[in-house]
Parts: structure tokens; C-alpha cells; sequence
């Protein structure tokens, strides 16, 4: 197995429950199933929405979750009181660079510009391997159907190469997602390696 194993994983989803039940039964259920396979989470720190969801199901599985919150946001997306941690920190940019320095992966459920934007930077850290990691959605209810056609799009439209379209997992379960993500980082460790030295 790679030393790159996936032990903590970034979660990034909505503070609200969105209009589908089946996006706030996801990310209860997301939490649940990492903290039984033993993977620590780290998310944006609220008790609300799907974010709040996702750590109650975690929490009350005996996980380990860690929120990361702005001063700016401790109010309005009501910081959980529950966490095994809770970090507050003065801008967007520390959370998501804290987030990212804390976890091996980052995931995505459906929620709105906040985890486009999370999602988006994690794939672009990657690209240019700033911060090689796994990065995946979650496909709730196909919510990412539209998102991942449109990559699909770049692809064809010859503004992001095939390869770095591969950078982005998507699944429909959290086994099958996991599974992409321990091939991910396996081929990240390898990419990582210093070359053989050239023998004469």
C-alpha cells in the first residue's frame, strides 16, 4: 500500500439542506461511512445544511471531525459546538489552505458557489501540483451530472487536457470513490519519486 494512504479526507458541501432529501441523507450518510472505515474528516466547521449533517453523522459514529471557520462565518453558518475540533481562522484563503494542509483527499457533495469554489481550487492545486492529492464528487441525486459534462466540454473545446480532466473522481457510492481515490494517490506517490539514479 502507498504511504500516500487516505487518512483524512476534506469535505466540502453546502450549509444549506438544498431542495432534494436525498442531499442532506447523503452527506449524513457520507459521515457515518468514513467514521466506520476510520477516515478523519475535516470540513467548514458549521452545524447546518448539509455541513451539519455530514459531521452529526460522523460524530455520532465515534469519528473524528475537525471544522475550519472564518471569524466572518462563526455567526452566520453557526459554528457546530460538537467537534472533535474547531479552528477559526481570519480569511477564506487560510480556511481553504488549512483544509487542505490538514487532509490527503478532498471530496465534494452538492452545495453552491462556497463549494464550487473549494472544489474547484482543490482541482486547480493539483493540476499545477501545488498540492497533489485526490479530488472527487460524491454524485448525489446525479447533482454533479452537469458539472462533469461540462469538463467534458473544456476537453473537446481544447481548454483542459485529458489529463487533467482525470484529476476529478466522481462516484456514486463512497466505496467506489474511495477505491479512485487509494489509485489516485498511488499514482501521485509514484509520480513523486525521484528518479533512479542512471547506471553506467
Amino acid at each position: 500500500m502507498s504511504s500516500r494512504r487516505i487518512h483524512r479526507i476534506a469535505v466540502y458541501c453546502g450549509s444549506t439542506p438544498g431542495s432534494d432529501p436525498r442531499y442532506l441523507a447523503a452527506a449524513r450518510a457520507l459521515g457515518t461511512d468514513l467514521a466506520r472505515r476510520g477516515i478523519a474528516i475535516t470540513y467548514g466547521g458549521a452545524s447546518v445544511g448539509c455541513m451539519g449533517a455530514m459531521a452529526d453523522g460522523a460524530l455520532a459514529a465515534g469519528g473524528s471531525v475537525t471544522g475550519v471557520l472564518t471569524q466572518g462565518l462563526a455567526a452566520r453558518e453557526i459554528a457546530h459546538p460538537g467537534l472533535t475540533r474547531l479552528e477559526i481562522v481570519g480569511t477564506m484563503h487560510e480556511r481553504k489552505a488549512r483544509m487542505a494542509a490538514l487532509s490527503d483527499a478532498a471530496l465534494a457533495l452538492p452545495g453552491g458557489y462556497g463549494t464550487f469554489d473549494e472544489l474547484f481550487e482543490a482541482l486547480t492545486w493539483s493540476q499545477l501540483a501545488i498540492d497533489r492529492k485526490p479530488v472527487g464528487v460524491l454524485d448525489a441525486g446525479e447533482f454533479w451530472a452537469p458539472a462533469l459534462r461540462l469538463l467534458d466540454c473544456a476537453v473537446e473545446a481544447g481548454f483542459l487536457h485529458s489529463r487533467n480532466r482525470a484529476l476529478l473522481a466522481s462516484a456514486n457510492s463512497v466505496q467506489a470513490l474511495l477505491d479512485e481515490f487509494e489509485q489516485m494517490a498511488a499514482a501521485f506517490a509514484i509520480e513523486d519519486m525521484p528518479p533512479s539514479p542512471v547506471r553506467p
